[in-house]
């Protein structure tokens, strides 16, 4: 590797980013930063997923990579959910990737197996898609004062599709799971330390310096020690690929459903997909989700 610092190298060394729309790259030989970066709230649609599929991609090919942190542009929305943009078979008929899967199960995927380390340093909300690549991360640190983190599909009459059951079940346990799961509320930074969903909760105003501490000491590190044995914590924790596929094709499948459909169209009246009351407390609010109903 390279005997440049990994962090202090001058901006001319620093790589071009991809012409991307929702993310931006910084390449710093051994620790990239991504940003995301798609106004209002950091929806996840299927150009987002498009660009993650190359994002993985280049850090696949990158042997001199060891960490990617990943931030947002937005201090409210870290990635808010997925957005079907009213046409779900948009994202159904995105292609498979390398591993035989849908883009979204195959990027996420790749990312936790990748032979470097991936870092989600959460500011704002990470719900749904947002909440399932941020499990796909290696570690998760959260801002204590502005994190909110959750899965929020079954109050929306949804089945969550990219392997929140797999992976939170691994890292939290069966009951934990199932009360993120199926009561479908928000977990504020501290409760999700607390219940292994993140790795740390960190002061707000200590969050950035954190997380760069961490991810300058891992770009330090040799390469293949850190490979090699993220590689056998990979064989003993991550779900296999065959566990993923069913969800999402249930999830697909729901969109057909009127129950699905209706508490959709609740949602969109309230103020989905824009940043307001409804998305900043979607986690209380989701219950709204069936027409007619106020609590």
């Amino acid at each position: 590797m390279s005997t440049l610092d990994p962090i202090t190298e001058t901006s001319s060394q620093v790589r071009e980013s991809p012409s991307w729309s929702h993310l931006r790259l910084e390449r710093r030989l051994a620790y990239w930063r991504v940003t995301f970066d798609h106004p209002p709230i950091n929806t996840i649609t299927a150009t987002t997923v498009s660009e993650l599929s190359e994002l993985i991609d280049l850090i696949e090919r990158e042997a001199d990579l060891n960490v990617v942190v990943f931030d947002s542009a937005n201090s409210d929305f870290f990635l808010a959910h997925y957005d079907t943009e009213r046409d779900p078979g948009k994202t159904a008929a995105l292609p498979k990737g390398p591993t035989g899967m849908h883009a979204w199960l195959d990027l996420t995927a790749r990312l936790s197996r990748a032979p470097v380390v991936s870092i989600a340093s959460i500011r704002g909300r990470a719900r749904g898609a947002g909440s399932e690549f941020v499990l796909a991360c290696d570690l998760r640190f959260a801002s204590r004062e502005n994190a909110l983190l959750g899965q929020p599909e079954v109050g929306m009459g949804i089945i969550p599709g990219g392997g929140p059951m797999a992976r939170l079940s691994r890292l939290v346990g069966r009951g934990r799971a199932l009360e993120i799961l199926l009561a479908a509320d928000d977990l504020d930074a501290s409760r999700a330390e607390q219940y292994a969903y993140v790795n740390r909760a960190i002061a707000d105003d200590e969050l950035d310096a954190e997380v760069n501490r961490v991810a300058t000491r891992l770009a330090s590190f040799d390469h293949t020690a850190i490979a090699r044995t993220k590689l056998y914590v990979d064989q003993v924790t991550l779900p296999p690929d065959s566990e993923l596929p069913p969800a999402l094709a249930d999830f697909f499948e729901a969109f057909g459903r009127p129950g699905t459909q209706a508490r959709t169209a609740r949602l969109t009246e309230l103020g989905l997909n824009t940043d307001g009351d409804l998305e900043r407390n979607l986690g209380k609010r989701v219950v709204e989700a069936a027409p007619g109903i106020t609590i």
